[in-house]
């Protein structure tokens, strides 16, 4: 699921550029516009196969390094996610992963199908977890950054555990709201299981692609068809489940909302990665959850989360020595003022031990 806790409508930083939109008003939106604390660098990154990641820095210049995950795959940066962030205490960090928001080559398009004119990025070949694994990894290091607290949700959370599993000594802490591992057994959950309370809905997002045994797979066809129209009707359809799923938790329809290219890309890569199962091996990131044995971690996840259910938190938690799970009563998965509370409770204690970076 795109939308977490993490991510924002607003589509346009401090800077004037405009990126992809994530959920909306959610548990990282404050009261006023003006509480967004503004960019003071930002760069594209060439982390190789024709990839250029966007990134920037608000905050202190010198204060504790912080990455904020977002959410997707595929929704891109907010900027609206920072303002949970005391920025006279933190650095600020945040990346669009390959083919969302401000990086290039923009997933909206498809390559073409002339060999010779087509962007060897753009065939999303390139797009997998442990590229944007990697990424952060080169990001981190471009920034001079030597440890960083990681803070995200949703699809942002199973990418948070899965760059802290593979660098743990690059990890001071970590908040996530909204948790999920991406095992095929949540994927299935979220485009089948759930479907018993939305069977209208999923009757419709079923015939989008003709009643096909293999649904995500051919969403992810139909996003890569050479007719745009095919692409569109794709990609309306996908935001329209992911919007009935959300239904219950008052937010409209985040999915349908987003600009025509955001929504694209978004449904480009989403069906690419959970028609593959996110490029993970199945229950790995819960499996090795014993490496992130020594950073402190809070997990915070709704009661009602239709879109992922407690269960992978709670499993999670079991499984990672010392982190906390706070569950929040009457909240789905875009959290609430509870949730809110909980990540600035969290951020102000990690804030405490000074910077790392």
């Amino acid at each position: 699921m795109a939308t977490s806790p993490t991510d924002s409508t607003s589509s346009t930083d401090s800077t004037g550029s405009a990126g992809s939109p994530g959920s909306p008003d959610s548990p990282d939106s404050p009261d006023s516009p003006d509480s967004v604390p503004p960019v003071h660098d930002s760069g594209l990154l060439d982390v190789g196969d024709g990839h250029r990641v966007f990134w920037s820095v608000a905050g202190n210049p010198d204060g504790k390094p912080a990455l904020i995950v977002h959410g997707g795959p595929g929704s891109g940066s907010s900027p609206t996610a920072r303002r949970v962030f005391d920025p006279a205490v933190y650095r600020i960090v945040q990346l669009d992963q390959r083919g969302c928001g401000r990086s290039t080559p923009h997933a909206s398009t498809p390559p073409a199908q002339d060999p010779s004119a087509q962007d060897p990025a753009a065939d999303l070949a390139t797009n997998t977890t442990a590229h944007l694994v990697a990424d952060m990894e080169r990001l981190r290091e471009h920034l001079g950054i030597d440890r960083w607290l990681l803070y995200g949700g949703s699809w942002g959370s199973t990418l948070i555990l899965a760059y802290a599993e593979a660098h743990p000594e690059r990890v001071s802490e970590i908040v996530i709201a909204a948790v999920t591992t991406t095992r095929r057994s949540e994927i299935g959950w979220l485009y089948e299981g759930v479907g018993r309370f939305f069977p209208e809905a999923q009757e419709r997002f079923r015939a989008g692609v003709d009643d096909a045994e293999d649904v995500l797979g051919a969403y992810a066809a139909r996003m890569n068809d050479p007719d745009p129209a095919v692409r569109e009707r794709a990609a309306a359809d996908w935001c329209a489940w992911e919007d009935a799923v959300l239904s219950g938790e008052g937010q409209g329809t985040p999915y349908a909302d987003r600009p025509d290219a955001a929504r694209l890309a978004m449904v480009r890569i989403c069906s690419h990665y959970f028609s593959r199962g996110a490029f993970l091996e199945e229950g790995a990131l819960i499996r090795d959850a014993h490496r992130l044995a020594g950073i402190p971690g809070v997990l915070i996840h709704g009661r009602f989360d239709m879109g992922g259910p407690l269960t992978t938190a709670w499993e999670l938690a079991k499984a990672w020595p010392g982190a906390e799970l706070h569950v929040v009563e009457g909240a789905g998965h875009l959290g609430d003022g509870e949730t809110r509370q909980l990540v600035h409770a969290a951020l102000d204690r990690f804030a405490q031990a000074g910077p790392t970076g």
